[in-house]
């Protein structure tokens, strides 16, 4: 369903549910990017209680830490999913659709900026532990694993389904992406090395910019046809 509005010209416009969507996200990663600046005691004591239990678990289960940090070190590392994005762009590329090509190539870039500038300004400490299982550098908010993941696996899902890929490989895709997503949020917070509004921030960031890039394209695509490629 598309929601009729009225531009300043007098033309009909339509907001998608992607763009809806996008703007709830967006809404919700700034009240939660709030709270964390303003230090909201009932958000810092859930985000203790929940890296505390999961912090003594860990470091009872050394096999347990090892799976996580191969998952998060490796299969789900930022450098991973921007390689993933690398090979749709060069893809893309190869077959004429350029402009879109560029367009989901900015998107890791922005959202890299994004993370890291707002990592500068928050200025949120990571968990500290007398006895870590793992480390990290930089600022704790957002998590850049989990927006990075949000941000690459949306893209590629948003490519497949433009390239009118069989409904079976779309739903294989999108449950890996689902466990992706999920799956990289929870190595973190397990490793100790991220509170869980850090990771909930990252998420709903990175949702909230990959529905802006996608609904981005269309309407420049839209307002343009013709100038773009449909990767497929």
């Amino acid at each position: 369903m598309h929601i009729p509005l009225l531009s300043p010209v007098g033309h009909v416009r339509t907001v998608s549910p992607l763009a809806r969507a996008g703007v709830v996200c967006a809404l919700l990663g700034g009240a939660v990017t709030a709270l964390v600046v303003a230090r909201w005691r009932p958000l810092t004591d859930l985000d203790l209680e929940v890296a505390n239990a999961l912090h003594r678990r860990a470091v009872t289960e050394p096999g347990l830490v090892h799976v996580n940090r191969l998952l998060t070190d490796w299969l789900w590392d930022p450098w991973a999913m921007r390689a993933l994005i690398a090979v749709a762009v060069v893809a893309l590329w190869w077959r004429g659709a350029r402009p879109l090509a560029v367009w989901v190539a900015a998107m890791p870039l922005l959202s890299a900026l994004l993370q890291q500038g707002i990592k500068a300004a928050v200025g949120r400490d990571r968990p500290r532990w007398a006895d870590p299982v793992d480390s990290a550098s930089y600022a704790a908010y957002p998590s850049g694993h989990a927006m990075t993941a949000t941000v690459s696996c949306g893209l590629l899902l948003w490519l497949l389904h433009r390239s009118g890929a069989w409904s079976r490989l779309r739903r294989a895709a999108l449950g890996a992406a689902a466990v992706s997503v999920l799956g990289v949020g929870l190595t973190r917070l397990y490793l100790g090395v991220h509170w869980p509004s850090d990771v909930l921030g990252g998420w709903l960031l990175g949702a909230a910019l990959t529905a802006f890039a996608v609904c981005g394209f269309d309407r420049w695509s839209a307002a343009f046809p013709g100038r773009h490629g449909r990767g497929g």
